[in-house]
């Protein structure tokens, strides 16, 4: 159990358990009020239950059934409003539409010989350059959103953030880096980033 924000988060088996990438996107998350919000990769369910507290809705979607459970757990604790659902990306929401789209994406970059084949390396696993999950959530990205929406994600600097910028650019975005940490071999960033 770990304490956030004054709520309380159970820590699951075979679940990402929340760490400085994840607090890194919780203080600077940039919700109103009115938003309908969709977080991909909930994990433990944390981001989506903070931001339940501030905004009108939350779908929050994990390809790891155990991610989900945890998640619908921690939303009972903290009676969080948050409809969770199992699956891939943007599967789960097939043509829903939201004001803002959240995403800790997988972007280690891994090579065949590092995988470790458990429920725990879809939170990680990146490809080979660490952009496998990315480019995909890139190419669904904006029919899922309402006019004007908007996209917070995390990301490395091990797997190309200049490219991530580029490609949302070039579907209409203005981007810029919200905030960063350094670690010894990589830099944390999140990417906010509105459709014009």
């Amino acid at each position: 159990m770990i304490n956030y924000q004054g709520m309380e988060f159970l820590i699951c088996d075979k679940v990402y358990e929340p760490a400085d990438d994840t607090f890194l996107l919780a203080k600077n998350l940039l919700v109103k009020k009115s938003d309908n919000v969709l977080e991909i990769g909930t994990g433990t369910g944390i981001i989506a239950i903070i931001a339940s507290k501030k905004v009108k809705r939350v779908v929050a979607v994990d390809i790891n059934r155990y991610a989900v459970e945890c998640a619908k757990k921690n939303s009972e604790i903290n009676l969080a409003r948050v409809d969770i659902r199992w699956g891939d990306l943007f599967d789960p929401v097939d043509e829903e539409k939201f004001d803002l789209i959240l995403f800790n994406t997988p972007y280690l970059p891994i090579e065949d010989d590092e995988l470790v084949d458990d429920e725990l390396e879809v939170a990680w696993n990146g490809g080979k350059d660490g952009r496998f999950v990315i480019n995909r959530f890139i190419e669904g990205l904006v029919e899922h959103l309402n006019p004007a929406g908007r996209v917070q994600l995390v990301q490395s600097s091990l797997s190309n953030v200049e490219e991530t910028t580029g490609r949302l650019m070039e579907l209409g975005f203005e981007v810029c880096v919200t905030d960063s940490e350094r670690f010894f071999f990589e830099e944390i960033v999140v990417l906010t980033a509105k459709l014009v």
